[in-house]
């Protein structure tokens, strides 16, 4: 994972940073990860420097692209809500798509908010689930609308 530059950031932001490097460099199987505003808009991303496809046989993410990442899951995110609506079943708190090459988890952080994460197939997805649990713990209560700006701006000047 390349480390984005935190210079200048706040210190919330700078602190979401850590927790997601964490969870990437972590959690045994992660491959990437991605946060998403409910609006559909990159917030975080563990390859917030890659974003242009990568080589199939070097591949480790959607078609390499973190933007990629972010558009399957708010797409995931916005079909469960969905889904559940029409159910009547309340809330989407997680979403896991299991794929013969990957894994997909989608949970829901705050107000619309969704952290994503692509992992290998043989990943244990109890931990997973488990460290996202604790992102999402830990980086939902900080996710003001300011905050959120500031992580667009971020990512925009990554682009």
């Amino acid at each position: 994972m390349t480390a984005p530059s935190t210079f200048g950031l706040s210190t919330e932001a700078r602190n979401l940073h850590w927790l997601l490097s964490n969870l990437v460099e972590e959690v045994p199987g992660v491959r990437s990860v991605t946060v998403v505003s409910s609006d559909g808009l990159m917030l975080l991303s563990s390859d917030p420097g890659r974003h242009a496809p990568a080589p199939a046989a070097t591949s480790n993410g959607p078609k390499g692209s973190s933007a990629d990442l972010a558009t399957i899951v708010s797409g995931v995110g916005s079909l469960t809500v969905g889904a559940a609506r029409l159910m009547d079943g309340g809330g989407v708190k997680q979403t896991m798509v299991a794929m013969d090459e990957g894994s997909l988890f989608v949970m829901s952080i705050s107000d619309g908010s969704l952290l994503g994460v692509h992992a290998a197939p043989d990943c244990d997805m109890s931990v997973v689930a488990y460290h996202m649990a604790l992102f999402v713990g830990r980086a939902g209560h900080v996710l003001t609308p300011e905050l959120r700006s500031e992580l667009r701006t971020s990512m925009e000047s990554a682009q």
